[in-house]
């Protein structure tokens, strides 16, 4: 029986209502309470209500909105008034000398800025007079190549430190200043990140750049930017007159600006970049540097340093950090590929706690591997230096004083007492027990993602618990789970009977996908999903892997020596033909279907996409060129043939000019596949 618009109307008002309360939990409270894939279920099938009935739409409802905010357009190109160039970059108070004694030969009484060199990402800022007589934001833009820049408004909007309103009396004013993120955001965003079981960021710098770019608002919001202002880049004479004059102007305004400090001759400079350096401990940012500006903006001009630096500029790098530390243990950790992986983790021997080196604490590092560890001289009790610098991860550098004893692996697997084995001619050393917890928990997380299975709803967490729980011991058991419903509704594994038969149901649905998708979920060694559509090609069947030689295996376009005994391993390891078989007699397909519009018309090309097309979506522009026989490439290298670029194309699209290589839009694209 049809449901009545009556109906269909108290559905969409309490589907908007649920959705706004998940929204408002997800972005402001940080505290969801259903997955990623329940929160998209709702908001699709309101979308579908939207479509088939218009006139219930508002101007706030959760499809017209994210986290409360009007949705934009992502990568928005926008050519700078003034060009956002880099600096040139110092490494020693010589060559700052020298730049102050260049300046003083044109303009002897020439003064100086020395400001801080936050390690964030630039961002210039327009505004306009308004009928109020207010200035008012109007365009906020990312550095870019530094003539193009990206139009992040809406995010800019949120960052508490950027003013939308100043009282000034100009009728137009632009800044350029850094975006940053605090320890203390980081470290809180990281620590979520890893409760929620989800990918950890590398570094505040690389965060805040993501963040900054984010399609939703709220989520800059969140995400606790700040920023300082740096530079004037266009306004009234009187506020360019004096570099530093202006910056405290704008200050009085209410604006957020950089530190600074006026200095007359190189003698001050050096004692400010001095200052500015032992500032670095006790700072919430991280400092790549102290920047050296002529203080008189227009003379700036008479010492330019090529197209690629501002004029007037020099930035001085501090030489890297270095601290004693002490190392307290080396924890082995084992990969999904079985490799042993190890960290040292230490404290500094002068304070007894984490070691702090560019404004961050450190109390760990990598060991890379077993061979590394004997050259370094690492064991439990011995000295080593600890060096970083910008935005290098933190490393060893030398030992002072040996340890009684030199670490050395384990002789069986720390996690499961497996046979351990050295690779021939690299140093890893691997577990090659397949059934070992800690490759289960990895490789079943694998099988499952985006690229691989695609199993929605399945992710690391939910894994981790299943295979404490011992329904998972490897890929077959996944499409077992359906046989212990009932238990896993009363234990509440997955969540309650329409959360668990959801995942159910997208289980079973992941039984038709492509050979090549099991392909690449089986995680063999150097077989991604490129590889593995490559190798489908050839063959009608995924079973008929296990009759193959590594000669067969060889004859195959781009598979070497080492991945086809990697293939040949694989599918003659008698545990993995039991679940490859497992998996079949569950209904798992095995059958490459023959497509009949298939073509060679891009053989030995390999094409990369990039920014927004027309009418394709990415993956779909992606598939046609498999389809057609060519290689679909995620980065551009000199190995490629030709870029597929659209709007908003980005950092690809430089690349490959500055490479030469061919750049075709849709309409060439679809050319070609004619």
């Amino acid at each position: 029986m049809l449901a009545t618009i009556k109906e269909i109307k108290k559905e969409y008002d309490e589907l908007v209502k649920t959705i706004k309360h998940h929204m408002d939990l997800y972005y402001n409270q940080d505290a969801p309470e259903i997955s990623d894939y329940e929160y998209d279920q709702l908001m699709q099938r309101l979308k579908a209500i939207e479509k088939d009935n218009p006139s219930f739409v508002t101007e706030d409802s959760p499809s017209k909105i994210i986290g409360g905010t009007a949705k934009r357009e992502a990568g928005v190109k926008i050519t700078h008034n003034v060009p956002m160039l880099s600096i040139e970059d110092v490494f020693n108070k010589e060559d700052v000398k020298a730049f102050v004694n260049k300046v003083h030969a044109v303009h002897p009484g020439a003064l100086f800025s020395v400001e801080q060199k936050i390690d964030g990402l630039s961002l210039s800022l327009r505004y306009n007079k308004g009928d109020d007589g207010k200035m008012h934001l109007i365009m906020a833009e990312t550095r870019g190549d530094g003539l193009i820049g990206e139009d992040v408004t809406a995010n800019a909007l949120v960052i508490p430190d950027i003013q939308q309103t100043l009282e000034l009396p100009y009728d137009y004013l632009e800044l350029r200043g850094e975006v940053y993120m605090s320890h203390e955001a980081f470290e809180r965003f990281n620590e979520t990140q890893e409760k929620l079981g989800k990918k950890i960021a590398a570094n505040p710098r690389n965060l805040a750049a993501g963040t900054l770019r984010q399609l939703d608002p709220e989520i800059t919001r969140s995400r606790g930017l700040k920023m300082f202002v740096f530079n004037i880049q266009d306004g009234p004479a009187e506020l360019r007159a004096s570099h530093c004059n202006g910056l405290d102007e704008l200050e009085k305004a209410g604006v957020k600006t950089v530190y600074h400090r006026l200095c007359k001759n190189a003698d001050e400079i050096c004692d400010a970049i001095d200052e500015i350096g032992n500032m670095r401990e006790n700072l919430e940012f991280d400092l790549d540097g102290a920047v050296i500006k002529v203080d008189n903006i227009l003379w700036r001009e008479d010492f330019p340093a090529g197209s690629k630096y501002s004029a007037g500029h020099i930035a001085y790098k501090y030489p890297p950090e270095e601290r004693i530390v002490v190392m307290d243990e080396i924890l082995v950790d084992v990969g999904r590929t079985g490799k042993l992986t190890f960290t040292g983790s230490f404290h500094d021997r002068e304070t007894g706690k984490a070691a702090r080196l560019c404004g961050t604490s450190v109390s760990r590092a990598t060991l890379h591997n077993q061979d590394y560890i004997t050259q370094m001289q690492i064991g439990i009790g011995g000295e080593y230096k600890l060096f970083k610098s910008g935005e290098i991860i933190p490393k060893l550098n030398g030992c002072v004083k040996a340890p009684e004893v030199v670490y050395t692996t384990p002789s069986v697997c720390p996690v499961c007492g497996g046979h351990l084995v050295r690779e021939e001619d690299t140093a890893d050393i691997r577990c090659i027990n397949p059934t070992c917890p800690a490759q289960v928990r990895r490789t079943i997380a694998y099988f499952t993602s985006r690229d691989a299975m695609n199993i929605m709803g399945l992710g690391d967490t939910l894994v981790d618990a299943l295979v404490s729980e011992g329904y998972l011991k490897d890929y077959s058991d996944i499409y077992k789970l359906g046989q212990h419903r009932d238990e896993l509704i009363e234990k509440g594994i997955i969540g309650k009977e329409k959360n668990t038969d959801k995942l159910l149901g997208e289980i079973e649905k992941s039984k038709e996908n492509d050979p090549v998708r099991l392909l690449t979920a089986l995680a063999i060694r150097n077989v991604g999903k490129s590889t593995a559509r490559e190798i489908m090609k050839h063959f009608d069947n995924l079973m008929d892997l296990t009759k193959v030689t590594v000669d067969g295996f060889l004859q195959i376009p781009d598979i070497g020596e080492t991945t086809a005994n990697d293939l040949y391993e694989f599918f003659h390891e008698k545990s993995n033909l039991r679940i490859l078989e497992t998996m079949q007699n569950l209904g798992l397909n095995m059958t490459m279907e023959k497509d009949e519009d298939a073509s060679d018309k891009l053989s030995g090309m390999t094409i990369v996409v990039t920014g927004t097309l027309p009418t394709l979506g990415r993956k779909e522009a992606e598939e046609l060129i498999v389809k057609n026989g060519g290689k679909a490439s995620g980065s551009v290298s000199k190995k490629t043939s030709l870029v597929l670029a659209g709007e908003a194309a980005g950092s690809k699209l430089t690349k490959a000019q500055e490479l030469g290589i061919r750049i075709i839009d849709e309409t060439e694209f679809l050319e070609l596949i004619k």
